[in-house]
């Protein structure tokens, strides 16, 4: 038995004794699927209607999609006077992966939970921060709101019966492990000294080096320099899942030295930060949800929600967008002059009439990964095991999920009360993963996740009084061998010459009025990329 075998054994030690013991009934817990309209998207596996429609409308630039990239596509348009645009969007509320929401009063996440302080490279990201007073300078440097900055303690990881500081394994690791992870960190810095490792991906050089890591595995690139350490490949493998829906058996090694070099780098235990302070994250208790908010909120009517985006065909003289209105049945046809696709690129491909040669060829190398995102309500705090105090993050060693975020870590309040465990969980290592999804009642992740948990909290089915799970069939793009590649064979393809911001906006010889931005063009899906792409594409069109 291997020793990262008997570590997962002893985490979960707890969890498998009370199995074997009376254990509360979960049945008492409420909850359900909720967030996504799986129904809405799987209209367009049939064939779109061809009759009629039955409204007309027109409208300068029409947004088709509501994620990150169109609500940054929109802002760019107003922030340049443009006000005749619409959006169109599939849910109910926009936001798309960085939606939050409320459960019994309290607001927590329904995606991503944080937004890590963005460096030099996410120009449009730091003045939209900026905008909001989120970010000042102060004496000559930059200054961070405190109350939006992460709380102390930010991390902490169930191992061996109790919680370490960190996530990084540390317990009991021998002279081994510490000179590999003294390895790792100095091949980082000499992978952060041949590239430039780019967030927003798009201001990448592309070099040899870093495309000679896109070409294999994140695991083979480890097996090549020698770095077998159970402890380290877990925490590197974890990282992978955390950010990119698939472990280092699937994304490349450029990916994998993205996940560090592109940011603060990785310090070996002991080994002063490369970066002070890069290292530190906004977060707020609905997560990044209160940043979708603040995109949304001075859309008003011009954010058309609940409408599923079936056909969108360039003509010489415009664009024609078709768009079922989910709630009255009512096809809606828009004439706009031009189009931001802010749509993900399998579902853009399959909307596009014809398809741009440049998404096609992005399209059929792109692999999602799903996910699963559950919102535990507590009715009170919960016990806990000995060791590193409560922490925002808090994962455990060999566990299939990413562990939870606590929505009121952010709080002030002296006095802990009930709260919301935000809990995920990547699916993209699974072969059969999206069927799973969407196959599975709701009762059979309740109870695995209550199982997963437990091993740390053993109160947790007494004290959950809901749950609420959000299924993303298609979450993300996992950065596999190749993508990079084809990320940059996309950008050679784009038209040069007609950005007005510091990345230059996806539009491509045969589709001139169509101008793309999703983070899906990035390979990976995080905040910075999105919000880039959309601002790029918005300020081109405006």
């Amino acid at each position: 038995m291997t020793a990262l075998r008997r570590r997962a054994l002893l985490a979960f030690g707890a969890g498998g004794l009370l199995a074997g013991c009376a254990r509360p009934d979960a049945s008492a817990i409420e909850g359900g699927f909720t967030g996504i309209d799986h129904a809405r998207g799987h209209r367009l596996r049939a064939p779109w209607p061809t009759r009629a429609p039955d409204v007309t409308r027109r409208v300068h630039t029409l947004i088709a999609g509501g994620g990150i990239a169109g609500l940054a596509a929109a802002r760019a348009l107003r922030q340049r006077g443009h006000e005749d645009f619409v959006l169109l969007e599939l849910e109910d509320t926009a936001g798309g992966n960085s939606r939050g929401t409320h459960i019994k009063g309290i607001a927590c996440p329904q995606g991503a939970h944080y937004l890590p302080l963005p460096g030099a490279d996410a120009r449009a990201v730091q003045d939209w921060l900026e905008e909001l007073g989120l970010r000042r300078r102060v004496a000559g440097r930059w200054r961070y709101d405190e109350f939006t900055l992460c709380h102390s303690p930010q991390e902490r990881l169930f191992i061996d019966g109790h919680w370490q500081p960190g996530l990084l394994p540390l317990q009991g690791v021998g002279e081994a492990t510490l000179a590999q992870h003294r390895r790792f960190a100095d091949l980082v810095r000499q992978a952060r000294q041949a590239a430039h490792y780019a967030i927003p991906v798009q201001k990448s050089a592309f070099t040899p080096v870093q495309l000679a890591q896109d070409a294999i595995t994140f695991d083979v690139w480890l097996n090549q320099n020698g770095l077998n350490d159970p402890a380290l490949r877990w925490y590197l493998d974890y990282g992978c899942r955390d950010d990119y829906g698939a472990g280092l058996g699937a994304v490349s090694a450029w990916a994998g030295l993205h996940y560090f070099a592109s940011r603060h780098g990785f310090q070996a235990p002991g080994e002063a930060a490369d970066d002070e302070g890069e290292d530190a994250v906004l977060t707020w208790p609905q997560g990044n949800g209160w940043l979708a908010e603040r995109l949304a909120a001075p859309l008003g009517e011009r954010l058309q929600a609940a409408r599923v985006v079936g056909r969108i065909a360039p003509g010489r003289h415009g664009v024609t967008v078709d768009a079922l209105h989910e709630p009255s049945g009512r096809l809606e046809r828009w004439q706009a002059r031009q189009v931001v696709v802010a749509l993900p690129l399998w579902l853009a491909a399959r909307v596009l009439d014809p398809v741009p040669a440049a998404l096609r060829a992005r399209a059929q190398g792109l692999r999602t990964a799903p996910w699963l995102v559950a919102n535990l309500r507590l009715r009170a705090p919960l016990l806990d095991r000995p060791g590193a105090a409560p922490s925002w993050d808090n994962v455990l060693y060999g566990a299939p999920g990413l562990g939870y975020v606590d929505a009121r870590h952010q709080s002030l309040s002296p006095v802990p009360g009930p709260t919301v465990l935000t809990y995920y969980r990547a699916l993209g290592d699974v072969s059969d993963g999206r069927a799973q999804l969407l196959r599975q009642p709701w009762t059979h992740w309740r109870d695995a996740i209550l199982a997963e948990l437990g091993a740390a909290h053993p109160d947790l089915i007494e004290k959950t009084e809901r749950i609420d799970i959000v299924r993303y069939g298609h979450a993300m793009a996992v950065p596999v061998s190749g993508a990079l590649a084809q990320v940059a064979r996309a950008r050679a393809a784009a038209r040069a010459g007609a950005a007005r911001t510091e990345v230059a906006p996806l539009i491509f010889d045969d589709a001139p009025r169509l101008a793309f931005a999703h983070a899906d063009w990035s390979g990976y899906s995080i905040f910075e990329e999105a919000f880039t792409l959309g601002d790029a594409a918005g300020a081109a069109l405006a």
